[in-house]
């Protein structure tokens, strides 16, 4: 891709953004989002066997974000109340959960002195952060101008 042709397309989706076309589409993608991350986390959590009771918070997050993303696409007053509410608390549980994890790391045998081997065996360090993302994507989309509003 040339230069003139990459910046035609930046230029072509800060448009975009300017009239408000963005914001149905972040908020379809946090949906989108929210139900692969909840899906993938269900999974690694029953690998796991659900030992704490706060691994279900994720897991049930996940549909509550996918609901509010829909919305969001559908209806702007859901998109600047329910989506920003959805997506603060599915991004507190992603910050909550890189901490969970890191203790989780912490606590293995060795802990940090054995870093290299924790990380790989222990929870995974960095997973919580994409639901974070995932809630970070709504708050963006409540935050943007909708197409055909003032």
């Amino acid at each position: 891709m040339n230069a003139t042709r990459g910046g035609r397309l930046l230029a072509a989706e800060l448009e975009n953004v300017r009239t408000g076309r963005f914001q149905r589409a972040l908020s379809l993608a946090t949906a989108v989002g929210a139900v692969v991350t909840a899906a993938e986390i269900y999974f690694e959590h029953d690998r796991a066997g659900f030992g704490n009771r706060m691994m279900w918070w994720p897991v049930v997050l996940g549909p509550v974000g996918a609901v509010a993303g829909v919305a969001g696409v559908c209806n702007e007053r859901l998109a600047k109340t329910l989506l920003p509410v959805a997506s603060a608390a599915i991004t507190a549980n992603g910050i909550q959960g890189t901490y969970l994890h890191l203790r989780g790391i912490a606590q293995k045998p060795g802990g940090w002195r054995m870093a290299r081997y924790n990380i790989e065996m222990g929870p995974p360090m960095l997973a919580p952060a994409l639901m974070s993302l995932v809630g970070g994507m709504g708050l963006v989309a409540a935050l943007l101008r909708r197409e055909g509003s003032r």
